[in-house]
């Protein structure tokens, strides 16, 4: 009955769609956390607070003070769906995931019990809808600041309750959650191997063996409670080994979780099965309860290979089995057409045997599968294979004269002179010559200048080898005319309008000159004239003492300019009104610690951070009783 059920479930999910052969391995960890209902609500209300105005006065407008409180109704609302909407989507819905995890959570999880929880957020999403909805629609009719005030509280407290009333299905979710990100990554779809057999046979030691897995190995049973993969490589093509637990020969309502799962496995993944049989016994059931077991599972391998593996052949040969266990293994696997390998997981004899055969009947079985599809005529019937055809001469073999000549009696291979034995033979008088070995057209071509180029063209192109004679005849040219003096009679032979032009340019040249003669005075009128000291040390000047001896008093006349003689230097207007140098620097000092203050804040700018309150008194200001949510 539960063979029939779960092959009618997987009909009926191909029928829905196809999608489900096409699906990737499933990734459960990107599932975000569920916070309980206490959690949640407090993450809402503190939003609320935070994004939303604060502050209303009585005096407002009506229409100003409703909006004010829808605000905060809708905010809460759309917090709210968009948490739980969240929690929805990111959960996978039993009918459109793979039928192998739809199961799977079915065992884990109870289906029933997942679904409930879901549907219940769902619920109390759309009944928060509903409570925004009805006390908007009542907060346009408020006609006071309280009024309007007690209805957004009822607003929120009635969301709050339903959110209060979902935390057992939200602390379910959380626990689905963190269970699902335990779940091993399976790929229904891909290339499979399937271990399967009694609990303590060597599934996980062949797991180990095979894979880069490191699953739990004891001499006890069921040391492996949950289905555990591993990875390996055969004909460049990656392949998955799934372990399962240990399978106990009972009927299928007294299986337990852990048998289930491995059940599962069986019935859904698209794999290559490979029964594990201990064949010492040491694993506390005999061989006949062994043989039973698969006999009662086998409608679960319909349409897909199997592999016996015949393990612990270092403690017993398959050749030590006495007559009647001999006969019992062919009586149940040699009908069947079941390979049957031996293999030790201790020494690993077999186990690369094991793989490899498993392998390479799943391939060809997924092969064949495909040959008997619908798609595979449509795509044979656009192929065409060509087949060369083979030539009717024969041709004989092509040797090249250089190998035939070598087989010839007496040859003497020519010994290729080096470069290194140039030189040691010509020793300081060798000269590295690299252009010898240029292959040419023409080999006299080698030692010719290579052009130079420049943006693409040759620089030889516009060199003129005869320059030099010509400028030579230019200048006898220039010589003759000059003694002609084709030169000097060029005013005389002017017309009147070559005249006027001449006199029209010059005036142009003049105007022009003024202009920028204008131009230059403009640009140095903004810059700070300089003082009599900077043009003496431009000019070259020294200040001499007689400069001085002219303002002391001496009448002796001296050729010195006037303007270099020294002027009255006016005192500072920071030092004016003081007697001594003690009053200026006590002057300072006070101007500097005036400024102090002024300065620490004229660094601050508009980029600078500023925070007006560290501890906000609405955030920080302890627990809150009864009646002390108002500003909510």
């Amino acid at each position: 009955f539960f063979i029939n059920s779960i092959n009618k479930q997987w009909y009926q999910r191909r029928v829905r769609g196809v999608a489900h052969s096409k699906m990737a391995s499933y990734n459960f960890k990107n599932i975000t956390v569920v916070p309980p209902a206490k959690e949640l609500i407090d993450i809402i209300l503190s939003k609320t607070q935070r994004k939303t105005p604060t502050i209303v006065h009585k005096h407002y407008q009506i229409s100003r003070i409703r909006s004010f409180y829808m605000r905060k109704v809708k905010f809460t609302q759309a917090n709210l769906d968009e948490k739980l909407t969240g929690i929805l989507g990111e959960f996978p819905k039993i009918e459109d995931i793979h039928p192998f995890y739809a199961d799977l959570m079915n065992i884990l999880y109870d289906k029933d019990h997942y679904k409930l929880a879901l549907g219940q957020i769902n619920m109390a999403k759309h009944l928060i809808g509903n409570v925004a909805k009805d006390y908007n629609r009542l907060l346009k009719f408020g006609d006071s600041l309280y009024r309007c005030k007690q209805l957004k509280r009822a607003a929120l407290g009635r969301m709050m309750t339903i959110m209060k009333r979902q935390n057992s299905s939200l602390m379910y979710l959380e626990q689905v959650r963190q269970h699902l990100g335990r779940l091993p990554s399976i790929d229904p779809n891909t290339r499979t191997l399937l271990l399967f057999g009694f609990p303590n046979v060597g599934k996980s030691s062949f797991v180990n063996n095979i894979t880069r897995a490191n699953v739990e190995v004891q001499p006890y049973a069921f040391t492996t409670k949950s289905l555990y993969v591993g990875h390996t490589d055969y004909q460049y093509l990656r392949w998955q080994v799934i372990d399962t637990p240990g399978i106990l020969d009972k009927p299928l309502e007294d299986r337990n979780t852990i048998e289930m799962q491995a059940i599962t496995a069986l019935a859904h993944l698209r794999a290559c099965v490979v029964c594990v049989l201990d064949i010492t016994e040491q694993c506390g059931y005999s061989l006949q309860q062994q043989c039973d077991l698969f006999n009662n599972i086998k409608p679960l391998f319909a349409n897909k290979p199997i592999i016996v593996a015949l393990n612990k052949i270092d403690e017993k040969r398959p050749e030590e089995l006495s007559q009647a266990e001999t006969a019992l293994l062919e009586e149940t696997f040699k009908k069947n057409d079941t390979i049957v390998i031996p293999m030790s997981t201790l020494t690993k004899e077999g186990v690369s045997e094991v793989q490899n055969t498993a392998c390479d009947a799943l391939l060809a079985h997924r092969i064949e599968q495909k040959m008997s599809g619908n798609k595979v005529e449509n795509i044979i019937n656009r192929l065409h294979v060509a087949v060369p055809k083979a030539s009717q001469e024969m041709r004989a073999p092509h040797i090249p004269a250089a190998v035939l000549a070598k087989r010839e009696p007496g040859y003497v291979a020519e010994i290729r002179k080096l470069e290194r034995d140039m030189e040691n033979e010509l020793g300081d008088d060798y000269i590295l010559d690299l252009k010898k070995h240029y292959e040419l057209k023409n080999a006299d071509e080698r030692y010719d200048d290579i052009p130079e180029l420049w943006e693409g063209h040759n620089i030889a192109d516009f060199v003129d080898p005869d320059i030099t004679a010509k400028l030579d005849e230019l200048e006898k040219e220039e010589a003759l005319l000059e003694e002609a003096g084709v030169y000097e009679s060029e005013d005389e032979n002017l017309t009147e309008e070559q005249v006027e032009i001449r006199e029209k340019a010059g005036l142009i040249r003049k105007e022009k000159a003024v202009i920028r003669h204008n131009h230059r005075l403009n640009k140095h009128r903004n810059r700070t004239p300089m003082s009599e000291r900077v043009i003496r040390k431009k000019q070259g000047i020294k200040r001499a003492r007689s400069i001085s001896r002219v303002t002391e008093g001496d009448d002796t006349p001296m050729d010195v300019d006037a303007k270099f003689v020294a002027k009255r230097v006016k005192p500072g207007r920071d030092v004016s009104g003081l007697r001594d140098e003690k009053q200026i620097k006590i002057a300072r000092l006070k101007m500097k610690k005036s400024q102090t203050k002024m300065n620490q804040f004229g660094k601050a700018g508009e980029a600078d951070r500023h925070i007006a309150a560290k501890l906000p008194k609405h955030l920080f200001s302890g627990k809150r009783g009864a009646g002390k949510t108002d500003r909510r």
